[in-house]
């Protein structure tokens, strides 16, 4: 019998990952993504996704970024009983996203009841903090190169991708038939993170393609890094970097902690404003199976910059007087 594949997201657009596998009556779901960007393509999360949640045997998600698993908790609460696959990184991720998620869908739906900008009276969340949270307890976390058998029939294993913790390539054998899912895949040469684990030969390949027609720089990003902070800091300014929470923080925290070490930027304050961002720094030393820091790199990481937990305390960054930084406000990276 030959393997189904179905795409119900991520086609036309870079979120909403879902694809659908279908073999000898069982149904898998690779990703479970949420769509993100304007408000037509936000829409999809409100449709029919096209299958019947209760249908599914298990989910299987390649890694915990948003736009690959921010739809499992709306997917539970409409009748997903069953497991769902990850690596052991991404399951720790997504303990502190998906909540995340489910308190800003909240905060959307109260702030358009508010402002009544919504043609839904009352406006819902999509999901709440709440369904969030009780999915979380569907997750089953399998290591990298474990096989496991996510439906009878079937077996599975996933390899590093590289790219955030816990991000992995995923292979299915159905009967013999072999299906590799790229995932998102990291660089092969990275200052942080491991590079992706060789894939082994396989029948199909679903690859993630949004950067397929570009070559990455190949300049040195420290070099471009040291330059931006040591020309800001001369003209007694501040540099600010929105960075994703998950994976460009951790990246950028290390360059700057890098760089102060080798006495390439002056010592400076950092601050990285984001609870999540935080959060996911703290969890990057407890995976050290996904990145290539020494134990002294990594604590040095975690440890250069000051952390923000309340709104208050973010606030305060705008308050302070530091001379060294100049302008008499400090340097700051946030990340959000």
């Amino acid at each position: 019998m030959t393997p189904r594949i179905t795409f119900h997201g991520a086609t036309d657009t870079v979120t909403g990952s879902r694809y659908l596998v279908e073999f000898d009556g069982k149904r898998l779901l690779v990703d479970c993504g949420l769509f993100q960007g304007p408000k037509k393509l936000r829409n999809r999360n409100w449709e029919n996704p096209g299958f019947d949640p209760a249908s599914l045997d298990a989910v299987i998600l390649t890694h915990a970024h948003i736009d690959h698993t921010g739809y499992l908790p709306r997917l539970c609460k409409a009748g997903f009983r069953g497991r769902v696959f990850c690596t052991d990184g991404t399951r720790d991720l997504l303990k502190i996203l998906l909540p995340d998620s489910g308190h800003l869908q909240e905060e959307e739906a109260r702030m358009a009841n508010r402002h009544a900008y919504s043609r839904h009276r009352p406006a819902l969340p999509l999901y709440t903090q709440d369904d969030a949270e009780a999915c979380l307890e569907q997750l089953s976390p399998v290591p990298y190169h474990d096989t496991f058998a996510p439906s009878a029939g079937v077996s599975a294993a996933f390899t590093r991708a590289g790219h955030i913790v816990g991000s992995g390539c995923l292979r299915l054998s159905l009967g013999s038939v072999s299906l590799t899912f790229s995932g998102d895949v990291g660089r092969p040469v990275d200052p942080v993170m491991k590079p992706p684990d060789p894939l082994s030969a396989t029948d199909y390949l679903v690859v993630e393609s949004t950067y397929g027609d570009r070559r990455h720089p190949t300049g040195d990003l420290s070099d471009e890094v040291a330059r931006l902070v040591n020309e800001t800091i001369e003209r007694r300014g501040v540099v600010v970097v929105p960075a994703f929470a998950v994976g460009r923080a951790q990246h950028l925290l290390h360059l700057l902690a890098d760089l102060k070490a080798k006495h390439r930027i002056p010592p400076v304050p950092v601050f990285l404003d984001s609870p999540m961002a935080i959060d996911a720094t703290h969890l990057f030393c407890h995976h050290k199976v996904d990145h290539g820091l020494s134990d002294a790199a990594c604590t040095l990481m975690c440890k250069q910059p000051q952390y923000t937990h309340t709104r208050e305390e973010s606030m305060a960054i705008d308050r302070r007087t530091d001379p060294s930084s100049g302008n008499n406000r400090p340097r700051s990276t946030h990340a959000d």
